[in-house]
């Protein structure tokens, strides 16, 4: 494959083999050789070489060596148990086949002599470059050539379409390509990556880019070995196709972290937003995955920052739930022009509604030309439909059809049931206009056209076209040193970041001394960088505004085991933030913003970015938050600059990059006010000397 990544390489052997060998294959139905080889009859009658292994049935080869002899192997199914397979797969290396699939388990997800079993495919395939799908996957599909090499009864039935599958688990794959069948989509390509000891999900992504057979992908997420991997395959691959990602794990629960950012940037959160970032569209279910990836497969809408839906319904309850829908999504719906109103109002009956949404009441001949004028609203990005089926009022297919504009994608969600409805639906489809069965699939397709051109109209932006700078010129950060507050905020200091003036004293005399050099009131806490989390213990007191009120707080600190203190002015108030930069271990530096301060773990409304990032991606991350509006002059309150957000946010992660001896940095609460943002309190972690995570 010209150009591709070296991983893609070598995928052919595998996706499109001239021959096949099935070890394992057997006379008895029940085996799982003998479904393999009966998966395999459709790859035989057009045209492919079926060789069968079986060292025990004279009938059979008795090697992958010996059917080699008569003819090409490229390909070999592998369905014998876990112990033989190690040999089996060396075999089929020595006989020059170019890739193997081992379908049965047995092997490090199940632990015990699995594991070792596990290692030694992996030794042969380093040592002979023969390519490895599996263990413990159900194989893959590839419809367009006829090529089920998988011994799920049923999958062979799946039609070619233009949707391709890369899932983490073969039983997964093998779901999401039975519910595109059914939502009427065919499929390109279905993988199942099962252990992953070779072919991963980033190496599939590769070969997909240039198959001229796929128009979207589906992706399915359990866990990632190699996060930027991941995400540089995705950028690639959403360059050229659309990418629709589905991660598992939202309910994990992390172990305790040192810190907020480490509690709150959990492996799902994190994961979902590195392809996200990658430009993949990020979904919540399987349906949503389906209706979102067929959407994208038949048409794109074009790159906007902020695109906007027009909404057509001809039934009035269905339509408040699809508007209901995208609002929830947080798409744009935009009330239409003038001239789109006044020609809908030729169109329409005067008692319907024809701002945004429209509503037609009972469809009738003019549907067309009414979808027709809302896409050609200059506010509109896309349109999205619902309708039941009635064929005696309207023809919804030509309908669509005629009311199509282009370069402005229709989703039309056509409800009902039967055959009639599902032959209308691939007519729909095979016009490129999507397809969904019901206001909510209509809302999920609709918001992934609009995430994907919001992602396409970005994709520049993440791009960073200096060498992050570290923010923090001649800082050094050693592996296994020990900050306290004032020596954290002394680097956001030097970021530019910011805060309070402050005292560090060294005994009660030098906090009263600091006490009248700032004036009250102040805060005083217990210094030390041992004390990540001074409030649990009573470590902070704020608001002391008198010596008599010093004392009383010196008193506590020092019974909480304070040794050192740092009194500093206090902060006007504001709206809290937590902002943190941390070295994930499966990504790499990330950039997490959350509102909550001392709530923020309770709150978790977060989100992510990985690092380095432009100041102009990380000005758009709290569009992300849930409580967004709060930084936008809430009852009076401060309003946000997200340039100076986006600064100091890059500036974090560009300090992650630049440091390896740094582990993390947060800020919290990072307040803002009135005046902008000051940073209350500050953390840093720092790796062990050995670079090894530190104990949380």
């Amino acid at each position: 494959m010209t150009g591709a990544p070296a991983s893609a390489r070598g995928l052919g052997a595998l996706f499109a083999p001239r021959g096949i060998a099935v070890v394992g294959a057997s006379r008895k139905p029940g085996k799982l050789g003998a479904a393999m080889a009966r998966s395999l009859e459709g790859f035989a009658a057009r045209g492919g070489r079926l060789a069968l292994v079986n060292d025990r049935d004279t009938g059979m080869y008795g090697s992958v060596r010996a059917a080699a002899q008569d003819g090409p192997v490229d390909l070999a199914m592998i369905c014998v148990p876990a112990p033989a397979c190690p040999d089996v797969l060396a075999d089929a290396a020595a006989a020059g086949a170019g890739a193997a699939v081992i379908c049965g388990g047995g092997f490090a997800e199940a632990g015990g002599p699995g594991v070792a079993y596990q290692r030694r495919l992996a030794e042969t395939v380093a040592a002979t470059g023969i390519r490895l799908l599996g263990p413990n996957t159900s194989g893959f599909l590839a419809p367009h050539t006829g090529l089920t090499a998988s011994f799920v009864p049923g999958v062979a039935r799946v039609r070619a379409g233009r949707v391709a599958v890369v899932a983490a688990s073969g039983g997964v794959n093998h779901a999401l390509a039975f519910l595109l069948a059914e939502a009427g989509h065919g499929v390109s390509l279905a993988v199942g990556l099962g252990n992953g000891v070779d072919i991963t999900a980033p190496d599939v992504l590769d070969h997909l880019a240039d198959d001229p057979h796929t128009g979207a992908v589906a992706l399915h997420v359990e866990s990632v070995a190699d996060g930027p991997r991941l995400a540089a395959a995705v950028r690639r691959l959403a360059a050229r196709r659309p990418v629709v990602a589905l991660v598992v794990g939202e309910h994990d629960v992390s172990a305790f972290a040192a810190s907020h950012t480490g509690a709150l940037a959990t492996s799902w959160r994190t994961t979902r937003a590195a392809l996200a970032q990658a430009g993949a569209v990020v979904v919540s279910d399987a349906r949503e995955l389906v209706d979102a990836v067929g959407a994208l497969s038949v048409t794109r809408a074009r790159p906007a920052a902020d695109p906007g839906v027009g909404v057509v319904t001809a039934q009035a309850g269905p339509g408040l739930l699809l508007l209901d829908d995208l609002r929830g999504r947080r798409a744009r719906v935009p009330e239409l022009d003038g001239a789109t109103t006044a020609a809908l109002a030729t169109l329409l009956p005067p008692l319907t509604y024809q701002l945004n949404p429209v509503d037609t009441g009972r469809p009738g001949p003019e549907l067309g030309r009414v979808l027709g004028a809302v896409a050609a609203d200059p506010g509109v990005d896309a349109v999205a439909a619902y309708a039941l089926h009635e064929p005696d009022a309207v023809d919804l297919v030509a309908a669509a059809r005629e009311g199509a504009v282009p370069g402005v994608p229709l989703v039309v969600g056509l409800g009902g049931s039967g055959e009639e409805v599902a032959g209308a639906r691939r007519s729909l489809l095979d016009a490129g206009i999507a397809v969904a069965a019901d206001p909510h699939g209509v809302a999920a397709a609709t918001a992934a056209l609009l995430a994907d051109a919001r992602a396409r109209h970005s994709a520049g932006t993440d791009a960073r076209t200096d060498t992050p700078a570290g923010g923090a010129p001649g800082l050094v950060v050693e592996a296994g040193a020990a900050f306290d507050e004032d020596e954290a905020k002394g680097i956001l200091d030097r970021l530019g970041v910011t805060t309070t003036a402050r005292r560090v004293c060294a005994d009660r005399a030098g906090a009263h001394a600091a006490l009248a050099a700032l004036g009250g009131p102040v805060a005083v806490k217990l210094l030390d960088a041992a004390v990540l989390h001074k409030t649990e213990i009573g470590g902070v007191h704020l608001g002391v505004g008198s010596p008599a009120a010093l004392d009383a707080a010196l008193d506590r600190l020092e019974e909480a085991g304070a040794r050192r203190f740092l009194v500093e002015s206090m902060a006007p108030p504001g709206v809290d933030l937590v902002l943190g930069a941390r070295r994930d271990p499966v990504f790499g530096p990330v950039v997490l913003l959350g509102l909550g301060g001392t709530t923020a773990e309770a709150l978790a409304d977060v989100t992510v970015r990985t690092a380095p990032l432009a100041p102009a991606v990380a000005e758009a991350m709290p569009a992300d938050l849930a409580g967004r509006a709060l930084l936008d002059g809430w009852r009076g309150g401060p309003v946000l600059d997200p340039r100076e957000l986006g600064r100091i946010a890059a500036a974090l992660g560009d300090l992650l990059v630049a440091h390896p001896g740094l582990e993390e940095i947060e800020v919290n609460p990072l307040r803002l006010t009135h005046g902008g943002l000051v940073a209350l309190d500050a953390v840093v972690i720092t790796r062990e000397a050995d670079h090894a995570h530190p104990h949380r």
